[in-house]
């Protein structure tokens, strides 16, 4: 009997796929960096405002709260303010992550009586969903007020481009 090998399934073609799905994966990390938060803002009284932010599961927590930090200090400027204090917030997450089903390949050889065949195990794409949210309320205050020595200068949580900053409205990267 001539020797024979037996290909249970074109793993050539797999690999192209699945270098696709990856490429394809990468791209839309990507874009959630580019566009992973939003933020809005409810004037609780004429000095106090409730800035509620959403975060991309890239973000994480601490990157969320910083984006949150940011979109407080632009709203303190944009309310005529010149700091602010946090004076209550809270923040959840529902990231999850699960995975499409994995794949099998089998390759085998038949040479006489022996049959030789090795099987490997492709895990399948993490889906990753879910978003990080953070919730401030700020109270804010003029530079000549009694209570503005302890709070928070806005302008220096925006660093040198605040205005720029102020007059975009929002945060909208949490990206470094």
């Amino acid at each position: 009997m001539k020797n024979q090998k037996i290909r249970v399934e074109n793993t050539h073609m797999r690999h192209i796929v699945l270098r696709a799905l990856f490429i394809l994966l990468f791209l839309l990390l990507l874009v959630a960096l580019v566009s992973c938060t939003s933020s809005s803002t409810i004037l609780t009284s004429s000095n106090t405002a409730l800035v509620q932010t959403r975060g991309a599961p890239v973000c994480g927590s601490v990157r969320t709260a910083a984006v949150a930090q940011k979109q407080a200090a632009i709203e303190t400027i944009k309310a005529g303010f010149d700091r602010y204090k946090i004076i209550d917030a809270s923040s959840t997450n529902n990231v999850s992550v699960r995975s499409t089903a994995g794949s099998y390949h089998t390759t085998a050889t038949a040479r006489g009586n022996t049959y030789n065949a090795v099987t490997t195990y492709e895990p399948g794409i993490p889906i990753v969903s879910g978003r990080h949210e953070m919730s401030i309320s700020i109270r804010m205050f003029h530079e000549n007020e009694r209570e503005a020595a302890q709070a928070i200068p806005a302008r220096e949580i925006l660093g040198p481009k605040w205005l720029e900053l102020t007059k975009v409205g929002r945060i909208g990267t949490c990206a470094r």
